[in-house]
């Protein structure tokens, strides 16, 4: 399953609910941050393109000035993406390969609808909740609100994202809520499974 949603919609709260379950994630935003660790050639890639600015004193990646850097200009981010994302999708297909066959395996994907990944998946799962509420939780956390709204104009709009859905979950009540949700999904999920089984 493809899971996906815009910055701030609680998609990582839909991811844990499910991991709880028992699912397996794969998180792509942690893959992310995995070839690029200190010591790999991501990161040397990484340095060698964009200069010694964008690592901290102890030679690890300094995502905050990486960000500035890529979100404000679309070269710079496509230099990014081109050194990363076979580096991501190498160590995916990796942790697929890795997985039980029967296990239930959530792709935890942000840029999905970006990278048009959807058809690759069984099911398509978007969570989305309105715009200012996205803002003021990632203001909540931490992220000023310039700094969200590019990120956000750098990604899928709603729209986008519900034209691959198979299913939506509204994140714009309460987390009891969206667990109800998320647990509703679960058992769409196992029922499938054994469905599958049985064929």
């Amino acid at each position: 399953m493809g899971l996906t949603g815009g910055i701030g919609s609680g998609k990582s709260a839909v991811s844990s609910r499910l991991a709880e379950h028992g699912a397996i994630i794969v998180d792509a935003d942690q893959l992310a941050r995995d070839v690029v660790a200190p010591g790999t050639p991501g990161l040397a890639a990484v340095a060698d393109a964009f200069g010694a600015g964008v690592l901290r004193p102890d030679g690890s990646l300094d995502r905050e000035a990486l960000g500035r850097t890529v979100f404000a200009d679309p070269a710079a981010r496509g230099r990014l993406e081109g050194i990363v994302h076979p580096l991501i999708r190498d160590e995916t297909a990796r942790r697929f390969g890795d997985t039980p066959p029967d296990a239930i395996v959530i792709h935890d994907i942000p840029l999905l609808v970006e990278a048009g990944l959807a058809g690759g998946y069984d099911t398509v799962v978007v969570v989305q909740a309105p715009r200012e509420l996205r803002l003021e939780r990632l203001e909540a956390r931490g992220l000023p609100r310039d700094q969200a709204e590019a990120r956000m104009a750098n990604q899928a709009d709603d729209d986008a994202r519900r034209a691959v859905a198979d299913v939506v979950l509204d994140n714009s009540g309460t987390l009891a809520g969206l667990h109800a949700q998320v647990d509703a999904l679960w058992r769409d999920l196992l029922a499938r499974r054994d469905a599958a089984r049985a064929t």
